[in-house]
Protein backbone atom coordinates (compact mmCIF):
# COMPACT_ATOMS: atom_id res chain seq x y z
CA UNK A 1 0.00 0.00 0.00
CA UNK A 2 1.60 3.24 -0.67
CA UNK A 3 1.33 6.43 1.25
CA UNK A 4 -1.85 7.79 -0.44
CA UNK A 5 -3.72 4.62 -0.93
CA UNK A 6 -6.91 4.64 1.36
CA UNK A 7 -6.78 2.05 3.72
CA UNK A 8 -8.93 -1.10 3.45
CA UNK A 9 -11.55 -1.25 6.32
CA UNK A 10 -11.29 -4.88 7.01
CA UNK A 11 -7.79 -4.11 8.39
CA UNK A 12 -8.19 -0.61 10.07
CA UNK A 13 -8.11 -0.60 14.12
CA UNK A 14 -9.40 2.61 15.08
CA UNK A 15 -6.26 4.13 17.75
CA UNK A 16 -7.20 5.33 21.84
CA UNK A 17 -7.62 8.36 20.93
CA UNK A 18 -10.19 7.94 18.17
CA UNK A 19 -13.29 9.89 20.07
CA UNK A 20 -11.21 12.88 20.79
CA UNK A 21 -11.35 14.20 17.33
CA UNK A 22 -15.07 13.30 17.54
CA UNK A 23 -15.39 15.17 20.61
CA UNK A 24 -13.57 17.95 19.01
CA UNK A 25 -15.64 18.25 15.63
CA UNK A 26 -18.62 18.34 17.68
CA UNK A 27 -17.43 21.34 20.02
CA UNK A 28 -16.91 23.06 16.27
CA UNK A 29 -20.12 22.36 15.26
CA UNK A 30 -21.79 23.93 18.04
CA UNK A 31 -19.07 27.17 17.72
CA UNK A 32 -20.63 27.00 14.00
CA UNK A 33 -23.85 27.04 15.41
CA UNK A 34 -23.54 30.01 17.43
CA UNK A 35 -21.86 32.07 15.03
CA UNK A 36 -24.68 31.02 12.48
CA UNK A 37 -26.98 32.66 15.33
CA UNK A 38 -25.42 35.46 16.80
CA UNK A 39 -23.05 36.85 13.46
CA UNK A 40 -24.98 39.97 12.61
CA UNK A 41 -24.54 41.29 16.75
CA UNK A 42 -21.21 40.36 16.74
CA UNK A 43 -19.77 41.95 13.95
CA UNK A 44 -20.75 45.10 16.07
CA UNK A 45 -19.30 44.06 19.47
CA UNK A 46 -16.69 41.73 18.64
CA UNK A 47 -15.81 40.39 15.24
CA UNK A 48 -12.79 38.30 16.68
CA UNK A 49 -14.85 36.40 18.29
CA UNK A 50 -17.18 35.81 15.31
CA UNK A 51 -13.55 34.66 13.86
CA UNK A 52 -12.98 32.14 16.92
CA UNK A 53 -16.26 30.73 16.31
CA UNK A 54 -16.38 29.96 12.46
CA UNK A 55 -14.04 31.57 9.74
CA UNK A 56 -16.18 31.10 7.16
CA UNK A 57 -15.49 32.84 3.57
CA UNK A 58 -18.40 35.68 4.59
CA UNK A 59 -17.75 35.94 8.19
CA UNK A 60 -14.01 36.56 7.27
CA UNK A 61 -15.03 39.28 4.55
CA UNK A 62 -17.19 40.93 6.75
CA UNK A 63 -14.95 40.81 9.66
CA UNK A 64 -12.61 43.26 7.35
CA UNK A 65 -15.69 45.53 6.95
CA UNK A 66 -16.26 45.73 10.73
CA UNK A 67 -12.35 46.86 10.77
CA UNK A 68 -11.53 43.91 12.29
CA UNK A 69 -7.07 44.55 12.89
CA UNK A 70 -5.25 42.81 10.32
CA UNK A 71 -2.99 40.87 12.89
CA UNK A 72 -6.55 39.30 14.19
CA UNK A 73 -7.78 38.65 10.73
CA UNK A 74 -4.37 37.17 9.73
CA UNK A 75 -4.40 35.13 12.99
CA UNK A 76 -7.36 34.32 14.09
CA UNK A 77 -8.70 33.15 10.86
CA UNK A 78 -5.71 30.68 9.62
CA UNK A 79 -6.05 28.88 13.35
CA UNK A 80 -9.31 28.44 12.91
CA UNK A 81 -9.57 27.16 9.88
CA UNK A 82 -6.59 24.79 10.26
CA UNK A 83 -8.20 23.32 13.22
CA UNK A 84 -11.15 22.34 11.68
CA UNK A 85 -9.05 20.93 9.16
CA UNK A 86 -6.84 19.17 11.74
CA UNK A 87 -9.80 17.76 13.50
CA UNK A 88 -11.37 16.26 10.45
CA UNK A 89 -8.09 14.97 9.32
CA UNK A 90 -7.64 13.45 12.61
CA UNK A 91 -11.17 11.42 12.51
CA UNK A 92 -10.56 10.35 8.79
CA UNK A 93 -7.58 8.65 10.13
CA UNK A 94 -9.23 7.51 13.30
CA UNK A 95 -11.91 6.00 11.36
CA UNK A 96 -11.27 5.61 7.99
CA UNK A 97 -14.25 4.43 5.63
CA UNK A 98 -16.50 4.84 8.40
CA UNK A 99 -16.06 8.93 8.03
CA UNK A 100 -16.78 8.55 4.41
CA UNK A 101 -20.59 7.06 5.38
CA UNK A 102 -21.09 9.82 7.85
CA UNK A 103 -20.24 12.44 5.19
CA UNK A 104 -23.30 10.16 2.83
CA UNK A 105 -25.51 9.96 5.50
CA UNK A 106 -25.63 13.09 6.96
CA UNK A 107 -24.88 15.93 4.33
CA UNK A 108 -26.23 14.39 1.40
CA UNK A 109 -22.89 13.59 -0.79
CA UNK A 110 -23.85 10.60 -2.90
CA UNK A 111 -22.17 7.57 -2.76
CA UNK A 112 -21.09 7.74 -6.46
CA UNK A 113 -19.79 10.99 -5.81
CA UNK A 114 -18.13 10.26 -2.96
CA UNK A 115 -16.84 7.13 -4.47
CA UNK A 116 -14.92 9.66 -7.55
CA UNK A 117 -13.57 11.67 -5.39
CA UNK A 118 -12.33 9.49 -2.63
CA UNK A 119 -10.48 7.57 -5.82
CA UNK A 120 -8.74 10.44 -7.26
CA UNK A 121 -7.57 11.99 -4.21
CA UNK A 122 -3.78 10.48 -3.51
CA UNK A 123 -3.21 11.82 -7.21
CA UNK A 124 -4.58 15.27 -6.83
CA UNK A 125 -4.14 16.26 -3.13
CA UNK A 126 -1.66 18.54 -4.00
CA UNK A 127 -4.31 20.78 -5.68
CA UNK A 128 -7.34 19.49 -4.03
CA UNK A 129 -6.10 20.20 -0.35
CA UNK A 130 -4.71 24.07 -1.15
CA UNK A 131 -8.07 24.28 -3.04
CA UNK A 132 -10.49 23.16 -0.56
CA UNK A 133 -8.59 24.08 2.54
CA UNK A 134 -12.17 24.46 4.26
CA UNK A 135 -13.32 21.45 3.73
CA UNK A 136 -14.56 18.86 6.01
CA UNK A 137 -14.75 16.68 3.48
CA UNK A 138 -11.61 17.05 1.93
CA UNK A 139 -9.91 16.81 5.22
CA UNK A 140 -11.11 13.70 6.52
CA UNK A 141 -9.70 12.13 2.81
CA UNK A 142 -6.70 13.52 3.78
CA UNK A 143 -7.01 11.46 7.15
CA UNK A 144 -8.34 8.02 5.15
CA UNK A 145 -5.27 8.56 2.54
CA UNK A 146 -2.97 9.40 5.25
CA UNK A 147 -1.55 12.73 3.87
CA UNK A 148 1.84 13.11 5.73
CA UNK A 149 1.93 15.88 8.11
CA UNK A 150 4.53 17.59 6.35
CA UNK A 151 2.87 17.81 3.01
CA UNK A 152 -0.16 18.73 5.00
CA UNK A 153 1.29 21.48 6.67
CA UNK A 154 2.80 22.54 3.34
CA UNK A 155 -0.86 22.47 1.06
CA UNK A 156 -2.42 23.80 4.07
CA UNK A 157 -0.71 26.72 4.55
CA UNK A 158 -0.58 27.66 0.75
CA UNK A 159 -4.24 27.19 0.60
CA UNK A 160 -5.11 29.27 3.62
CA UNK A 161 -2.62 32.36 3.08
CA UNK A 162 -4.20 32.60 -0.61
CA UNK A 163 -7.93 32.25 0.77
CA UNK A 164 -7.01 34.99 2.92
CA UNK A 165 -5.49 37.17 0.78
CA UNK A 166 -8.39 36.79 -2.12
CA UNK A 167 -10.89 37.89 0.87
CA UNK A 168 -8.80 40.93 1.80
CA UNK A 169 -8.22 42.07 -1.91
CA UNK A 170 -12.15 41.67 -2.86
CA UNK A 171 -13.14 43.34 0.09
CA UNK A 172 -10.84 45.99 -0.10
CA UNK A 173 -12.15 45.98 -3.87
CA UNK A 174 -15.74 46.16 -2.52
CA UNK A 175 -15.30 48.09 0.50
CA UNK A 176 -17.96 50.45 -0.14
CA UNK A 177 -20.65 47.41 -0.55
CA UNK A 178 -19.97 45.77 2.17
CA UNK A 179 -19.39 49.28 4.52
CA UNK A 180 -23.40 50.09 3.44
CA UNK A 181 -24.46 46.49 4.38
CA UNK A 182 -23.03 46.57 7.42
CA UNK A 183 -24.22 49.70 8.30
CA UNK A 184 -27.96 48.63 7.24
CA UNK A 185 -27.16 45.08 9.51
CA UNK A 186 -27.18 47.93 12.16
CA UNK A 187 -29.99 48.68 12.45
CA UNK A 188 -32.20 45.90 12.01
CA UNK A 189 -29.48 43.42 13.93
CA UNK A 190 -32.26 41.71 15.99
CA UNK A 191 -34.06 40.98 12.55
CA UNK A 192 -31.04 39.33 11.12
CA UNK A 193 -30.36 37.24 14.49
CA UNK A 194 -34.05 36.42 14.45
CA UNK A 195 -33.89 34.94 10.62
CA UNK A 196 -30.52 33.31 11.40
CA UNK A 197 -31.77 30.99 14.63
CA UNK A 198 -34.76 29.68 12.21
CA UNK A 199 -32.25 29.00 9.05
CA UNK A 200 -29.51 27.37 11.47
CA UNK A 201 -32.29 25.35 13.12
CA UNK A 202 -34.06 24.05 10.01
CA UNK A 203 -30.42 23.19 8.46
CA UNK A 204 -29.83 20.74 11.62
CA UNK A 205 -33.46 19.74 11.41
CA UNK A 206 -32.51 18.81 7.46
CA UNK A 207 -29.32 16.84 8.65
CA UNK A 208 -30.73 14.79 11.14
CA UNK A 209 -33.78 13.84 9.54
CA UNK A 210 -31.66 12.83 6.58
CA UNK A 211 -29.19 10.78 8.71
CA UNK A 212 -32.46 9.18 10.38
CA UNK A 213 -33.79 8.00 6.90
CA UNK A 214 -30.23 6.23 5.88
Amino acid sequence: MTEHAAPEVLGHSRPRWAPLPLAAFVGLVVCTNIAGVTWAKLLESSPEQLLLLSSRNRYLALALGADISLISYWIIGPLRIAAAFVVCHLIGRAYSDEALRWFIKYLGVTPEALDQFNRGFGRAEWVVIPFFAGSNLVAALSGIHRTSWQRLALFLAVGIGARLALIWWLANIFEEQLTDFLSWLQRYSWWAVGISLVLVVLINMRNFRRGAAR
